[in-house]
Order: C-alpha cells, then sequence, then structure tokens
C-alpha cells in the first residue's frame, strides 16, 4: 500500500477514438489483475476517507481496494457488495470524477487519484466470470408480499434487498425489459446490456416476479397492486421531458433525447424500431445538433456519432467549467469529434423540416442564488447553426402520478415529486413508499440504489422482517 507517491495514476485502456466511433462497445479496457493490485495499492488508506464520505452509499472503498491489492480479489467483491446493489454497474457509468475520485485524498495531494469506479467494476466483473456472485436463496420465504412499480435502479436494489430476507416480491414495468434506463437510457458504449441483463437474471432465479409491457393506471390500476400486496414501492422514475418553447419547436426532425436514445438501445437488442429504419430517430448522414449539457446530452452526442452522423454538435448555454455533465464524457466526446458550442442557447428553429437553429449568444452573469452565474443575452449576435435533426437534452420532469393513476391522497411536492420521508420513503398513503427520481428528482443511479436499499429496509421494519432475515443476505 501507500504506491502514490512512486506509482502514477493509470486508466485502463482506451480504445482508439477512431475505433470506438464504428461501435457501441464500452470504450474502456479491463485492467488485468496486477495492475487492478498496482493502482489499488495507491490507496493511502488515510484517516478520513473522504471519497467513502462522498459515495452516496458510503462504500467501504478503503478495505476494497487494500483487499484488491493484497490479492484478496473475492473478499473485496464480497465487501463491494454488501454495500452496493450493483457495484459492476456503478463503476461503469458513476461520474466518480465528481464522487468518489473527486473528493480522494491523495488527488487533493496532488499525486492523483486512485482509479476507484475502474478497480470497482474489475473486482465485481471478476466475481461474475469466476462464479463467486451467489444466488439469491433467502434464510427462510416469508408470506410478506410488496409490489413494487418500475424496474429501474431503484425498485432491482429494494426488490434484491427484500428478495434476501425472503419477502415475496413483484415488480410491475411499463417496458418489455427491467432495467429502466440503465437498459434503454444509457447506450451500450457506457453499459454494455449484458451486464444489466445478468442482474436482472440473478433476480428472476432467486424469485423476483417481473410483470412487464404492464402500464399502471391502463393495463392494471394502482389499487389492484396495492390490495394485492402488504407494501407497495413507487420506483417509477423521471421520464416527461422538459420542452422548449420558441418559434418552429414542432418542426419535423426536432426530437426528444428519451425517444432517441430508446430506439437506438433498441436497435442494439435486435429490436424491431420502425422510427429508427424510417429515419426519423437515427442521425445517419444527418447535421445534428445536440441541445443541453448533462450527461444526458452527453449519450445523445456521442450516439450521434456512433450512427454516423454529418457532424455533431453540443449547444449550452453556460461554458465548459459551469456543466453539469460529467468532464471526463465531455473529453471522449471531443475525442470522438463532437463540437461543443459554449454560451450559446437556441431562440427557435428554421423550416417545417427542420433547416437550423437560431442562436443567440450569451455571457455569464452575476452569480444567481445557487453561487452559478446567470446567463445574460448579448443582443444582436444571433446566427443560424445549420442541422437535420436537433435533439432536446433539457432533462426530465415527474409525470402526474396522481391523476395518471387516478390515486387520491398521493402527494407530492411542488416540482411534482412524490413527497416521502427522508431515508424511509414513506409517503403520505399507508404502506405505500416512494424512492429514486420519482422522489428526489433526475439524479444519478447511484442515489437510487441508495434510495432502494433504505426503503426496503424501512418496509421490512414496517412488515416486522427481523434483523435475523436482514443478516442473511
Amino acid at each position: 500500500m501507500l504506491k502514490f507517491v512512486d506509482v502514477a495514476r493509470d486508466m485502463p485502456d482506451k480504445r482508439p477514438p477512431d475505433l470506438r466511433r464504428d461501435d457501441f462497445q464500452e470504450i474502456y479496457g479491463e485492467f488485468a489483475r496486477e495492475k487492478a493490485a498496482e493502482q489499488a495499492g495507491r490507496c493511502s488508506q488515510c484517516g478520513v476517507p473522504y471519497c467513502q464520505t462522498h459515495c452516496p452509499l458510503h462504500n467501504n472503498i478503503p478495505d476494497w481496494l487494500m483487499l484488491t491489492a493484497e490479492g484478496r480479489l473475492r473478499e473485496a467483491y464480497e465487501l463491494s457488495q454488501a454495500t452496493n446493489t450493483f457495484p459492476e454497474i456503478c463503476g461503469r457509468i458513476c461520474p466518480q470524477d465528481r464522487l468518489c475520485e473527486g473528493n480522494c485524498v491523495i488527488e487533493q495531494a496532488g499525486h492523483g487519484t486512485v482509479t476507484i469506479g475502474a478497480v470497482e467494476k474489475y473486482i465485481t466483473d471478476t466475481a461474475f466470470e469466476e462464479g463467486w456472485v451467489q444466488p439469491i436463496r433467502p434464510y427462510e420465504e416469508r408470506a410478506e408480499s410488496v409490489g413494487i412499480i418500475g424496474a429501474g435502479p431503484a425498485g432491482l436494489a429494494a426488490a434484491d434487498r427484500l428478495r434476501r430476507a425472503g419477502v415475496q416480491v413483484t415488480v410491475y414495468d411499463r417496458y418489455d425489459r427491467g432495467g429502466g434506463l440503465m437498459t434503454y437510457g444509457i447506450p451500450g458504449f457506457k453499459l454494455e446490456k449484458p451486464v444489466v441483463m445478468q442482474r436482472m437474471a440473478q433476480l428472476e432465479d432467486g424469485g423476483v416476479e417481473f410483470v412487464l409491457n404492464c402500464n399502471v393506471g391502463e393495463d392494471l390500476s394502482f389499487d389492484a397492486i396495492r390490495g394485492k400486496h402488504d407494501a407497495v414501492l413507487i420506483g417509477t422514475g423521471v421520464y416527461k421531458s422538459r420542452d422548449l418553447q420558441a418559434p418552429g419547436s414542432g418542426a419535423e426532425g426536432i426530437v426528444r433525447a428519451i425517444d432517441y436514445l430508446t430506439a437506438s438501445n433498441r436497435k442494439s437488442f435486435g429490436d424491431d424500431v420502425p422510427e429508427f429504419d424510417s429515419g426519423e430517430l437515427n442521425a445517419e448522414g444527418k447535421r445534428v445538433v445536440v441541445i443541453g449539457g448533462g450527461d444526458t446530452a452527453m449519450d445523445c452526442v456521442r450516439t450521434a456519432v456512433r450512427q454516423g452522423a454529418e457532424s455533431v454538435k453540443c449547444l449550452y448555454r453556460r461554458d465548459r467549467a459551469n456543466m453539469p455533465g460529467s468532464q471526463r464524457e465531455v473529453e471522449n466526446a471531443e475525442d470522438e469529434g463532437v463540437e461543443f458550442v459554449w454560451l450559446s442557447a437556441p431562440k427557435g428553429f428554421t423550416g417545417d423540416a427542420v433547416e437550423g437553429v437560431m442562436v443567440q449568444k450569451m455571457r455569464l452573469g452575476q452569480p444567481d442564488a445557487t453561487g452559478r452565474q446567470v446567463p445574460e443575452l448579448i443582443e444582436g449576435a444571433d446566427y443560424i447553426e445549420d442541422a437535420d435533426m436537433v435533439i432536446k437534452a433539457l432533462g426530465f420532469e415527474p409525470e402526474d402520478l396522481p391523476a395518471l393513476w387516478g390515486v387520491e391522497g398521493l402527494e407530492v411536492t411542488r416540482w411534482g415529486t412524490i413527497k416521502a420521508e427522508f431515508s424511509t420513503g414513506r409517503t403520505s398513503l399507508d404502506g405505500v413508499f416512494a424512492a429514486g427520481d420519482i422522489v428526489r428528482g433526475a439524479s444519478l443511479v447511484v442515489w437510487a440504489i441508495r434510495d432502494g436499499r433504505e426503503a426496503a429496509d424501512a418496509i421490512m421494519a414496517d412488515l416486522g422482517v427481523g434483523s435475523k432475515a436482514i443478516a442473511a443476505e
């Protein structure tokens, strides 16, 4: 251990841009055993591990890094999965530069952070390859039943924790595959789909029942689900796209990010996707403009490159330092040929079938109440950016679930998210809990996992599932 002075930070090899532009495979390679041990050995084993503090799951990072450095990989995996339901997924898609790695003590000292995410991915992938990932087999089966609405990270994390305690679990989801945005929102070059599907298979094998292609409020009422189970967890996420009200915004060729990414991911499964095959949701040969600066926008620009777009530009109203998306993703996008147009905002669109984006140039003014500088319009600096396809990646809002489901008494916040008790997920309805983005708003997968696990524990406490059953996992 403590090799950070002599050994430099090193990431797994990244495939060259000219190769990775042509497929949807993950861009980072895998550490070899020796390299993983070497990088894990750079951990300073500091007395106050800020990496752990800034991880939403409070993963015991220093200890599993030490075990990896000592070659005790199975123990490292077991310690990692004790606090994280999907470490192989978090190792791939968490913005470590904003969380654990960004708060690494040796990073602050100028030695370069430990590559925590890459090691986390390595030890869990190794665990699957070696057969260390055990099937879910409860200590005892229980009669209590929980219905979970939404098969995204919050719902699946809760389902895993409940089943390990022997609780009967049924998950309802509108899509034909589980995983939520991990399956249909995040592109394969960040998270290859077999990685998600292997966890889905583990849950099914462990006794979780999935009711797919089920739209609650249409195919099955919320009251029916509530009447069937002892408790219900709402983990639907937020799927309503924020819109852009501007002249010409209804033009053909202006599409929502969620529709675009879902179509692309469905094609990766080999599904029949008419909207893609017709060209509506296919960027091939087009001048693509993506509006937004978050991680979803980064997913869109990098997907468009792989689909063979003629050009790809990203408009964002602030500068690079103030964008919300991962800086690592911005660098990857630039390597692949994406052009970022900073301090630019759409004013409108030209053409019945979109031909261009009317862009107004901005400058950063005084900070607002949150401390972020407010974009201000520069008069007379407008211009038109040519485009055949415009993708709106402006973020997501919650659907009006009480209205959609015909539920009375389910309280929501002024933002439309479900009002739920902090750390338990209890809502205003007896026996109904909520977790993930539908409570906190659009956020990270790792936060959804934490929320799902905490809600599962609160549900078990309410149902009288004791500590012996929980510990039996």
